[in-house]
């Protein structure tokens, strides 16, 4: 039977009213929007008897009517939700009958103990209450009619949809405000343990905030999965409300697995992994549409200067946004980076990689429309990935802040996923333990973020950034997650292109993520023993190191009880202790000088030599030289100049110039006997580079020679030149790298002083620190670069006048010089 026709053939008043809700509640056959609905109209109906007299028969003052407004509007009634209601009349009834029917409408709502929101008001009171209260103008979108005065429900919402519309320049900057108030108060939905169903971002609130961002007709929500993700959030507090018998949004830690229960799922895990889709769904609609609206408000308040500057008059052009390169395929346009109209997913399978990395390294956001573009078209990755994958994939997680925007975009469309097929498990998995702020998935990725201001500590960031990144991989299995992490990591980073012995660090860091804090918090460290067998797990300095920035960072994106001074100082005094274990693992000490050079770096030096001038070679990785062929990931560059000062600063510069991204560089040198030529012998340099165009294809060699040339002359001021550039493209907003860091290492060589520098990656970099180097009147007998990432770690080995390694303190003076420059 329908249950509004047995409500009104038992008894129109409170009484049949409250029977028949209490049995629509409690029929198992109805759930979800079917509920809800029905629950609507049995209000419904209710209501409108009490409107039109009842039992009573009293009749109503005309040119009035009974208005649903806000969740009920919408006809989303929860077992509990509150009863949003509007009198609405157009003046000319009595006061006294006016107010006869209100209470007659409100009183009985009230006797049932169902909370009322309820106003008396006429289309010109209700228009200027919108007009002044953003909350009033979002419920009277979703007014709908009840009973009485159909033509004025129909004018007023007209009329409001109207107001809306006109005044959303003004109304839709302020309820984005609201809603990032709210998500301030209230946190993320997302990753919550006892989540706001309705307040925290994400939640239902912020959908509904979608709806009249909609209704404004500026801009409208990705739709797809959003009504889902809606649906189910009115599902679980639908069963909240049933659990607990009030009227409460807040999913608390008691009821959750009374509430999964009620929805027929496994465990509250399961509950809360469903919650956190749905509010990730939600969230990230949100982002988008903001953005959207953004744009469009900047748009219209740029037009009348548009118009301005032609004159009054378009002539039918339209203004086309500006495109400014990221990334190979990759540009930025009207505030988010966007694919570059000849990129080719289908061709290029690292293009999703590099977008999501340029983006996060300037800042912006990943263009919902270009990371579905991808999802839908990119070719999968070869096994295991090309370099320049890995290396891309280090730079999105190096990027800081940034990271977790573009994270969240790809995932939303799947590509995590697809690239990490192991992130599934941990994916909206939420952490029972009060300690942590943050889902696994999300804890992965702040570790990351954590760990990019933690690079200039470590010599491999890449490994520090891919541990961090995987340390918790194993908590999506059972058992200790450290073991099955540590198998998880070594297949995941085999996978992603890393070497064995890579490899094996890697899950070394996995499977002792815990390892120090652990050791420091709960063991004696003036015993031996505790020392010898940290020591022993770790293994080296250089993994001690990491383990070292990985332990921090994992604390800090813990939550702020994980991490204080006290525990800072425990961990930094294991440290200390188990590295003077492991003191007497000195690497082997090689230098660049000390390998033969080949016989084309051979041919190149006597060519330099005799000529007196520098010489190039640029050659592919295949062999074939790059401007007879495709372009390479990498070209390995061998630049041979007689020996003389400023020359590493000199080819550094240029290569800068010309946008030209270093991957590796030495530098060594050749002595050529004195029968070559009319001279007297002499020493020739041998920069070896690996390098990479930026943007578009190699320039060259001819054009880098002459170049170089010019600077080495002096007629070429490289310096000024960079600085006009970074004048003209300021630094993109949103990263805020960590300083650099220049020190010395400490009995790396018997020949010379090892100077290691750890900076952000940026053109004119190696420049700088060769110029630094050249004022600090020291000699550089090799350089070692490595880009890692977004960052820089180099070791430069060099001596004073005398050839001999610097004395202790003129070494510490002069990285503290190079650092001032770096820093300045």
């Amino acid at each position: 039977m329908d249950v509004r026709t047995e409500a009104e053939t038992e008894d129109s008043g409170p009484s049949g009213y409250a029977a028949a809700r209490l049995r629509l509640l409690h029929e198992e056959s109805r759930s979800g929007p079917p509920r809800r609905g029905a629950l609507a109209d049995l209000t419904d109906d209710w209501l409108a008897g009490l409107f039109r007299g009842g039992p009573s028969g009293t009749p109503n003052p005309k040119g009035a009517a009974l208005i649903a407004v806000g969740g009920y509007g919408r006809g989303e009634l929860s077992p509990r939700s509150d009863l949003d209601l509007l009198l609405l009349h157009d003046g000319s009834a009595d006061s006294k009958e006016l107010a006869a029917l209100a209470d007659r409408l409100w009183y009985p709502v009230w006797d049932l103990g169902i909370a009322l929101d309820h106003s008396v008001r006429t289309p010109a009171q209700a228009r200027k209450t919108a007009g002044e209260d953003l909350k009033a103008h979002l419920g009277l979108l979703d007014a709908r009619h009840i009973a009485g005065d159909l033509g004025m429900t129909t004018a007023l919402r007209t009329a409001v949809l109207a107001d809306w519309r006109n005044q959303a320049p003004k109304r839709l900057p302020e309820l984005r405000e609201l809603c990032d108030e709210r998500a301030e108060r209230h946190g993320e939905l997302s990753h919550l343990l006892e989540p706001d169903l309705k307040e925290a971002r994400g939640g239902l609130r912020d959908a509904t905030a979608l709806r009249a961002v909609a209704a404004s007709w500026l801009a409208d929500a990705p739709r797809e999965g959003l009504d889902e993700a809606r649906r189910r959030l009115l599902d679980v507090r639908d069963a909240l409300h049933l659990a607990t018998g009030r009227a409460t949004d807040r999913l608390a830690l008691q009821e959750q697995d009374q509430v999964a229960d009620g929805l027929g799922l496994l465990d509250a895990d399961t509950l809360l992994r469903q919650v956190y889709e749905a509010a990730r769904v939600v969230a990230y609609a949100g982002d988008v549409t903001w953005r959207e609206v953004g744009r469009v408000l900047r748009a219209r308040a740029g037009r009348p200067r548009l118009r301005a500057m032609l004159g009054g008059r378009s002539g039918g052009r339209t203004a086309v946004a500006e495109r400014s390169p990221l990334a190979e395929g990759v540009v930025e346009q009207d505030g988010e980076a966007v694919l570059a109209r000849a990129a080719r997913p289908e061709r290029d399978a690292v293009l999703p990689l590099r977008a999501a990395a340029a983006a996060a390294q300037a800042g912006l956001p990943l263009s919902l429309h270009a990371v579905r573009h991808l999802a839908a078209t990119a070719r999968p990755l070869t096994t295991p990935w090309p370099a320049e994958a890995r290396e891309q994939l280090v730079t999105l997680l190096g990027a800081g802040r940034p990271t977790v925007q573009v994270w969240e975009a790809l995932e939303a469309e799947g590509l995590i996923t697809r690239l990490l097929p192991d992130w599934e498990r941990v994916r909206c998995r939420p952490q029972r333990n009060a300690v942590h702020t943050w889902t696994v998935d999300r804890h992965l990725v702040e570790t990351a973020v954590r760990a990019s201001a933690l690079t200039r500590r470590v010599g491999r960031p890449d490994l520090l950034l891919v541990a961090a990144l995987l340390h918790d991989i194993g908590k999506g299995w059972p058992g200790d997650h450290s073991t099955a992490g540590e198998t998880i990591a070594r297949d995941v980073t085999a996978r992603i292109g890393f070497d064995a012995a890579d490899v094996a660090v890697v899950a070394r860091l996995v499977r002792h993520h815990l390892l120090l804090v652990e050791t420091a918090t709960r063991r004696d460290l003036d015993d031996p023993a505790t020392v010898r067998g940290v020591a022993e797990a770790v293994g080296s300095v250089g993994t001690l190191e990491l383990l070292h920035a990985l332990t921090e960072a994992d604390a800090l994106a813990t939550g702020p009880a994980a991490w204080s001074t006290w525990r800072g100082a425990l961990v930094a005094d294991l440290v200390k202790r188990v590295a003077a274990v492991l003191s007497g693992e000195t690497p082997e000490e090689r230098t660049a000088q000390d390998a033969a050079p080949t016989a084309e770096q051979e041919r190149l030096a006597v060519e330099a030599y005799r000529t007196g001038g520098p010489v190039l070679s640029m050659r592919a990785d295949s062999g074939i030289p790059a401007e007879d062929g495709p372009e390479p990931l990498g070209v390995e560059l061998v630049v041979a100049v007689p020996e003389r000062p400023g020359v590493l600063s000199s080819v550094a510069g240029v290569l800068a110039l010309h946008r030209l991204a270093v991957r590796t560089a030495e530098l060594g040198s050749v002595t050529l006997p004195s029968d070559i030529g009319s001279g007297a012998g002499g020493s020739v340099l041998l920069l070896s580079w690996r390098v990479a165009a930026e943007y578009g294809s190699m320039p060259q060699a001819a054009r880098l020679r002459a170049d170089l040339v010019r600077v080495l002359d002096g007629s070429l001021d490289v310096e000024a030149r960079l600085a006009e550039r970074e004048a003209a493209y300021p630094r993109r907003r949103g990263t805020v790298a960590p300083p650099a860091r220049v020190t010395v290492a400490p009995a790396a060589s018997r020949l010379a002083t090892v100077i290691e520098v750890r900076a952000q990656d940026a053109p004119g970099l190696l420049h700088r620190i060769g110029r630094a180097l050249e004022a600090a009147g020291v000699a550089v007998r090799s350089a070692h670069v490595s880009t890692l990432g977004a960052n820089a770690v180099d070791a430069f080995y060099v001596t004073g006048a005398d050839g001999a390694p610097l004395a202790g303190e003129t070494a510490a003076g002069v990285a503290r010089e190079v650092e001032g420059v770096l820093r300045g």
